[in-house]
């Protein structure tokens, strides 16, 4: 019998897919990684792709009553970005349907749209923050408050004793060309 470790790396990644996947479609090339779902290549890619751990987090403010909310980017999914040909244009999560209960009507365009490329750590971020906050936060052509700010998580405090008062500080200097 041939061992895992003779085999060719397409193979090997192959026979490493869980088991029903395995069944499905026997080996996998990633020339063929496309024509897999999404949540079948977020499976594949968690198995086979180290976590990468991002220093950068996203703090925003969706409702003005509210304390501010921190986006800390999932390990996998950097790794995903990073790596391309596995996450679906971010244009895709704005395209769903929605009917009156609030449920996707048009998800398998999730599934049927092509993969986009590897992206750099700051579009993965940029994509993160036009996926998963609100669209009113990063859309706004302009406005007197400052509603999202992106910062390493050195930036942050340590202490979360005080977390529900946390707010944007609206006095922050900005780097050169944001805003």
């Amino acid at each position: 019998m041939t061992e895992l470790k003779d085999l060719p790396l397409w193979q090997r990644i192959a026979w490493k897919l869980p088991l029903p996947l395995r069944k499905r479609y026997g080996f996998i090339r990633f020339a063929d990684f496309p024509r897999l779902k999404l949540y079948e290549r977020l499976a594949v890619a968690k198995g086979h792709l180290k976590p990468i751990q991002s220093d950068y987090r996203v703090v925003f403010e969706a409702d003005l009553d509210k304390p501010a909310c921190v986006l800390v980017p999932d390990p996998n999914f950097m790794a995903c970005a990073l790596h391309g040909g596995i996450l679906p244009p971010v244009e895709v999560y704005h395209n769903f349907e929605y009917d009156h209960d609030g449920r996707i009507l048009n998800g398998h365009i999730l599934h049927d749209t092509p993969p986009i490329g590897p992206m750099s750590e700051e579009q993965a971020i940029e994509y993160l923050i036009q996926k998963d906050v609100p669209m009113h936060v990063w859309n706004a052509k302009r406005g007197n408050s400052i509603k999202m700010v992106i910062c390493r998580k050195d930036q942050l405090p340590a202490n979360r004793a005080w977390r529900n008062a946390w707010k944007i500080d609206q006095n922050l200097e900005l780097e050169k060309g944001a805003a």
